[in-house]
């Protein structure tokens, strides 16, 4: 049996049995982070341009972007090199790294999201408090407690990882690297100590859930209070889609630290990984800024002015 002291490469999932499909895996892999790289880009450029967009809401857009951007920088360019040189290997170094990166950007996207959704409850319900309790320095350190955040999760969980033996090969069952699967490779007895860290963790995101969920719904009621639909419209079309997207990433990352091996398989843990790792990052740009009439306006802008000095 190996030991983790041996291992110097990992073998992810292969996408496909042959070449063709791999070829194909490889160029929709592409066009979706294309997509991603296009959309958070436009969003961060945009934010960062236009003036008028300098407010929370805008700022905290500005740093979901950044993180979007960073989570599907992190899983999708290995799967794609790996999809087009027919390999399945990725070092060790890059393993841990790879994990280390993940658990930062989605877990600091989380916190984030959760302080999105406090920024639209005291805009909507508490509107002449908004300037008080949503000044500059107040954006600043909500912001900065997001990324530390996930910076101490990132590193609490990649420590505990891969401090663990691992003595049942080294095949990752997934597309990249990833904490649950690592784990399926450690010693029976080895990995509690990090299976009661995930407890703990999904302890904290349940509550930051049922957080967002009250917020939201403090906002529909108060939404529901004014008189003119359109306003309902508005509120109900931006925030039923945030919770919509925001169920998926809660549900499927719970559905991948959690599930037992009795119903675990490659198909079942490729796709909840794709839902969870792509999805989000890839939709954002669209369901958080893209309908956004502002945005679109400094798009314009952006565009033309680049347009113009070419």
């Amino acid at each position: 049996m190996p030991n983790s002291s041996s291992i110097s490469e990992f073998l992810l999932l292969p996408l496909a049995d042959t070449r063709q499909l791999q070829l194909l895996h490889f160029w929709l892999l592409l066009g979706i982070y294309l997509a991603a790289l296009l959309g958070n880009g436009l969003i961060s450029t945009a934010v960062a341009c236009d003036r008028r967009l300098h407010t929370p809401m805008y700022f905290f857009l500005l740093n979901l972007a950044l993180l979007d951007l960073g989570c599907i920088s992190t899983t999708l360019p290995k799967a794609m090199a790996n999809a087009l040189w027919d390999t399945r290997a990725i070092s060790y170094a890059g393993c841990a790294a790879q994990i280390f990166f993940f658990a930062f950007f989605i877990s600091a996207e989380y916190s984030l999201l959760t302080i999105m959704s406090y920024d639209r409850y005291v805009a909507i319900c508490k509107p002449l408090h908004y300037g008080t309790l949503m000044d500059s320095r107040a954006c600043a350190t909500m912001a900065a407690a997001a990324w530390g955040t996930g910076l101490l999760y990132s590193l609490l969980h990649t420590a505990s990882t891969f401090s663990l033996p691992l003595c049942q090969g080294n095949v990752v069952n997934q597309f990249f690297c990833e904490i649950p699967q690592i784990l399926k490779l450690s010693c029976s007895a080895s990995y509690l100590k990090e299976v009661v860290l995930i407890i703990l963790s999904f302890s904290l995101v349940f509550g930051c859930f049922v957080f967002i969920v009250v917020s939201y719904v403090q906002i529909f009621m108060a939404v529901l209070r004014m008189p003119s639909e359109q306003g309902w419209h508005k509120a109900f079309s931006t925030c039923l889609p945030h919770l919509v997207v925001l169920s998926l990433l809660v549900s499927t990352a719970s559905i991948a630290c959690l599930k037992t091996p009795s119903i675990s398989s490659p198909l079942l843990d490729l796709t909840v990984a794709l839902l969870y790792a792509v999805v989000p990052p890839t939709l954002n740009p669209i369901i958080y800024s893209m309908r956004n009439r502002e945005i679109k306006h400094a798009l314009r802008k952006v565009l033309q002015y680049a347009s113009f000095q070419l």
